[in-house]
């Protein structure tokens, strides 16, 4: 049993600005706590603004943004950073620049997916971000069992409005089943909707599938991953390689990246 004044703290970083989009925040920090292990205190923080253009741009300035939270997050006594936006810019160079745990949303749901079925689909929530998701399936070696990405044609407005509109979640939920139809037809066993969005309004179903394929919430995944990665770190020391390309940066390094504008 963890004793109270021992209470394990997860940074969540979320890419949304939190008094813009403070529905969806609000909802966020419940879900993630709902989520959380006794002994962890799973807090969300957003970036302000928030990641709002869906473009490259945006991604750059949020993930440099994230690696100077990462490195504040360690310092504040944090245990682990969860990256709360599953194209995950930014993720190697924080990893590289904290001792601390450092999960991605993509990467530990899609790593967790190869131990629910054999062939694995992404649906994100726009089609722009199709690319950025299939460089993340061959960075992380997935090619053969990440076998597809489709989009559906949403807005941030048609998933604050599924949350409360059981019309909109019924539209959300049709759009999301037509895109999973293809992969189907490739073999797909596990879908996953990629982005918080879409995982907080589907996580809501208990067993969600589709055509007798899972629809995975890598929400809980991500947090849960982040716990256990703490929990490995104190029982044996595990953490991230420090193989030259991933070797922690010297102080002057970190001290002229935080800086810098």
């Amino acid at each position: 049993m963890v004793a109270a004044q021992d209470t394990r703290r997860i940074w969540y970083q979320s890419f949304t600005d939190p008094d813009v989009d403070a529905p969806y925040f609000s909802r966020l920090t419940g879900r993630i706590r709902d989520v959380a292990g006794p002994g962890f205190d799973v807090v969300a923080h957003g970036i302000s603004p928030g990641d709002r253009h869906l473009h490259p741009l945006s991604e750059m300035r949020c993930a440099v943004q994230t690696v100077r939270n990462a490195i504040r997050a360690e310092r504040e006594g944090y245990e682990a950073f969860v990256i709360g936006h599953f194209p995950e810019p930014g993720l190697a160079e924080a990893r590289a620049a904290v001792d601390i745990p450092v999960i991605g949303l993509g990467e530990s749901a899609m790593l967790h997916a190869c131990t629910l079925g054999r062939r694995i689909g992404l649906v994100t929530i726009s089609p722009v971000f199709v690319p950025d998701h299939q460089e993340q399936i061959v960075r992380y070696g997935l090619e053969r069992r990440v076998v597809a990405v489709r989009a559906v044609e949403t807005q941030v407005a048609d998933y604050n409005r599924a949350f409360t509109d059981p019309e909109a979640y019924r539209r959300l939920k049709e759009e999301f089943s037509y895109q999973v139809e293809p992969l189907l037809e490739l073999g797909v066993d596990v879908i996953i909707p990629s982005g918080g969005y879409p995982m907080m309004v589907f996580g809501r179903e208990h067993g969600f599938e589709v055509g007798g394929a899972l629809v995975l919430d890598g929400l809980p995944v991500a947090v849960l991953a982040a716990e256990t990665a703490i929990r490995l770190r104190r029982l044996n020391g595990t953490g991230a390689s420090r193989t030259p390309g991933q070797a922690l940066p010297s102080t002057e390094a970190v001290e002229e990246f935080l800086a810098s504008h």
